[in-house]
């Protein structure tokens, strides 16, 4: 009974429960989607795109999905609320031939169109099946650590008509984004005047008190 003092009691439980949530915490970089920009080419239904960034406890849910429309192809452009530094990616789709085969990835290139795919891309995987959402593809982190625009091209399936996709995690850490040095430094830069009108105060303001 000694092996049981080390906590693999009732506690069991709980480390499996916060282990889960850490793990969908991770997963958490849905939330610094820009929403507002959030597009997806080639969707069949308009919105549908977007519904599947969403928290990662909630992959399972099977009344969300995207499902391509013209062909098999599909194109994520998700802006992020900031920089991000991509380290790890989930695509769960049906166990047939409408999952996603193929998925090439694109840093920092917004408003991409099917043309574009043309590019190389940062970094290609092939897919396997992942009804359940277990697989995780590792990004190249040094290509994806400033990343404040991320493009996902699905180009083929295994052999549907269309590509059906149920949930994105996409695993990394975020970073705020440097718009307010940006505004600090042009003010300073057009604030020079007012910096002189304060020397000039200031001794006066002494000399009073």
């Amino acid at each position: 009974g000694a092996a049981m003092a080390h906590g693999h009691g009732p506690g069991r439980c709980r480390c499996c429960g916060e282990e889960a949530a850490e793990r969908g915490a991770a997963w958490g970089l849905y939330l610094r989607i820009d929403r507002q920009r959030l597009q997806c080419l080639n969707e069949r239904r308009e919105g549908s795109g977007a519904t599947v960034f969403r928290p990662w406890e909630e992959r399972g849910d099977r009344s969300q999905f995207v499902e391509s429309d013209d062909d098999e192809e599909l194109l994520f452009n998700i802006p992020f609320t900031g920089s991000v530094k991509l380290k790890g990616v989930i695509v769960m789709g049906e166990d047939d031939g409408t999952h996603p085969a193929e998925m090439r990835l694109f840093r920092n290139i917004p408003h991409m169109s099917f043309d574009d795919t043309a590019k190389e891309a940062e970094q290609t995987f092939s897919l396997s099946r992942d009804p359940l959402g277990e697989l995780e593809y590792p990004t190249k982190i040094a290509r994806f650590s400033n990343v404040y625009h991320l493009s996902m091209h699905f180009p083929k399936n295994f052999g549907a008509e269309t590509t059906k996709i149920f949930y994105i995690g996409l695993k990394g850490e975020w970073t705020e984004a440097h718009r307010h040095e940006v505004t600090i430094c042009n003010y300073e830069a057009s604030a020079n005047p007012a910096d002189h009108k304060l020397e000039q105060i200031t001794p006066q303001t002494h000399f009073i008190s």
